[in-house]
Formats: structure tokens, sequence, C-alpha cells
């Protein structure tokens, strides 16, 4: 049997990226899965390849940091599927990376937006549906910077540890409904995203692209980046009920690198 075998999950930001394989993984354990996110094409090009592999999704095109967006993602889950089992909020925005006293108001809450007040909000609109349904698992794709910091990232670091912290407040309040909340925190994960902050890091720091992410790589024991599929593992593996005694957990996804 699969590891998730008969449950309904919402994946926000699964237009690329992680959220895109999060949502197949998810798929291939045997969720049903609703794919949320703001672009129209690339969100459709997930729910297709889905279908295409046999499973079953739909595609919700929505900004996942407004009400009238949360809610219409986890009335299309409810309306497709008749239930909801399984939050994944991945959807967010690095923000820019730039020196505190250039960023601007504006920057700062959209990037607060996009990573935190998105994972509240779905949270909030989901919750009643696990309650409902006598179970759930939510889980938080925070990251290191939220445990750490970076340089010239004050939005998404501070957007990252208020998911962490969310995470643990919210494992608090829903453990009597048999609701599970996790976050996963990644350090380095290879793709689109981290090679834009390696190329913002290189530009501010005057150095070489190459020797930034060297030294990405050079942090790591394992002396490697972690993927997508390694987070989507996880996820999976969360959600399930081989992971239904822990909740309140922040897991760093590091490739070695001490959290």
């Amino acid at each position: 049997m699969a590891l998730l075998d008969g449950r309904v999950a919402i994946i926000t930001g699964a237009s690329k990226g992680i959220g895109r394989v999060m949502a197949q993984r998810f798929a291939s354990e045997g969720a049903k899965v609703v794919c949320a996110a703001r672009s129209l094409s690339l969100v459709n090009e997930t729910a297709a390849l889905i279908q295409a592999a046999g499973a079953q999704a739909i595609a919700v095109v929505a900004d996942a940091g407004t009400e009238p967006g949360a809610q219409s993602i986890v009335n299309a889950g409810l309306a497709a599927f008749g239930r909801i089992d399984t939050l994944v909020n991945n959807a967010g925005d690095g923000g820019p990376t730039r020196p505190v006293q250039d960023y601007t108001v504006d920057e700062w809450f959209y990037t607060i937006n996009s990573c935190l007040t998105s994972a509240y909000l779905c949270a909030r609109f989901a919750v009643p549906a696990m309650i409902a349904a006598g179970r759930g698992a939510i889980v938080n794709i925070a990251s290191m910077a939220g445990r750490r910091g970076l340089p010239y990232r004050v939005g998404y670091c501070a957007a990252k540890a208020g998911q962490i912290g969310m995470t643990y407040g919210l494992a608090i309040e829903l453990g009597r409904h048999n609701v599970t909340v996790n976050a996963i925190a990644p350090g380095a994960v290879a793709g689109d995203r981290i090679d834009r902050a390696i190329a913002g890091q290189a530009e501010l720091r005057g150095i070489e692209v190459d020797r930034v992410r060297q030294s990405f790589i050079d942090r790591s024991p394992l002396r490697r980046m972690s993927t997508a599929d390694d987070i989507s593992a996880l996820a999976a593996f969360l959600c399930s009920d081989l992971a239904r005694n822990i909740s309140g957990q922040c897991i760093p996804v590091t490739a070695g690198e001490p959290a």
C-alpha cells in the first residue's frame, strides 16, 4: 500500500520546483492532489503531468496570500474530492537580495505575505475540514534561513522564522484534533531559487558566482546540495500514518550541515 492512499492533499506553490516535484510525489504515493499556484499555465501543466501518470489531480489558480485565494483553494479541494487530509504550505517568494537599508517596506510586506501569511491563511481554511475528518497533517516548507539567518535576505529570514514559530503553536493547538503540524527546513536546494540567491550574493559581494556556489557546497559534509526529491520524500512521510506521532518538529534537510 502506498503511503498516502485515500488522502486528499493540497500543495501550494505547485507550479514548479519543489512544489511540482512534491505534487507528483504525493500523487505517486496514492494521494489525490490539489495543485495550487498563481500561474495558470504552469499549475495546469503540473496537474496534467499527474493525470498522465494515472493519478488524480486538479489545478487551482489562486494567490494563497489572500483570504479569497486561500479559501478558493480549500473550497476547490472539497468540491472535487470531498475532504482535505493534508496541507503542504510550499508557496512563497524568496524576495530580493539586498542590504537591509535598501530593503523597502513594500518588499518586506510582499515577502512576509508570500511566505508566511499564505501559510497561515491556508491553514486557517483547511483546518476545519481536517477536524471534521478526525485527522490531518500540515507541513510547512520553511528554511534554514529561518533558524540561522542569511545576509541580505532580511524579509525571507523573518518569514521563514515565522513559519517555524507558527508550526510549534499550531502543533500544540491542533493535537487534540489528531492533526499533526511539522516544518521542513531545507538548506541549499539545487534549482532556480538557489541559483538566483547565489547570483545576488555574488553581485553584492563582488565575487564570482561559482565561488559562492562552492561555498554552499563546502558547508555540507556530504559535499552536495539537497534536491526537491529529498524534501518531497520527507514531506510525504510526515503526512503518512508512519509519522502519526511526529508533530511540532522542525526537521532540517541540509546534506549533513549542522543545524
